[in-house]
């Protein structure tokens, strides 16, 4: 009688779990919180540049560059501790380097560094509405970086810089963080000036 209750009991739920459709959940992300839009003027004493930053990053010397110093006090980076960015900016005096030299270096590290996770790199050439020339790269697909940028003078100053995230490259997950910081930096590169 046991087995009678128990086989009656288990084709009634099969069929009635059979019944409903499976419908497969879409896929999110978390939820992150941007602030309202801030930013401060960096003017350090006796760099060649100064240019406006957010309020919420933070600058820090950059004091290793592949484990050796780097080659200029000049060199920083732009800390996004909530979102694990980071802006990378190096300098470099065109006088002590050839100008062609530090463009084509620019371009190979846009290009060879990440062709390979890119699903397209875009090369933007620019003048800010305070006249610095430069070019910004906007690289699609799951590459370690979206946007990097070079900004010069041709013939004293040379400013390169990069947008990284401490984490691994996911362009969909990190879409709107990289949304984000990529308006701040714009506004970096459209207020950055040099010092002669």
């Amino acid at each position: 009688m046991s087995k009678n209750i128990f086989s009656i009991l288990f084709t009634a739920i099969l069929f009635t779990a059979c019944n409903s459709d499976y419908v497969q959940k879409p896929r999110g992300y978390f939820k992150v919180h941007l602030p309202e839009k801030s930013y401060k003027k960096f003017e350090e004493a006796g760099y060649p540049y100064t240019f406006e930053y957010p309020v919420y990053g933070s600058i820090i010397k950059d004091s290793v560059f592949f484990e050796s110093t780097p080659e200029n006090p000049y060199w920083i980076n732009i800390d996004f501790p909530e979102y694990q960015g980071r802006i990378h900016i190096s300098y470099k005096e065109v006088g002590k380097h050839k100008f062609d030299s530090l463009v084509n270096d620019a371009y190979t590290l846009s290009y060879k560094q990440h062709t390979y996770k890119a699903s397209s790199i875009q090369p933007e050439p620019f003048t800010t509405p305070l006249g610095v020339e430069g070019v910004y790269f906007t690289l699609k697909g799951n590459a370690a970086t979206s946007h990097q940028f070079f900004v010069t003078d041709t013939t004293k100053h040379f400013l390169r810089g990069a947008l990284y995230f401490a984490a691994t490259p996911n362009e969909d997950s990190l879409a709107p963080v990289n949304r984000f910081l990529s308006q701040d930096l714009r506004h970096l590169i459209n207020t950055l000036q040099w010092r002669n």
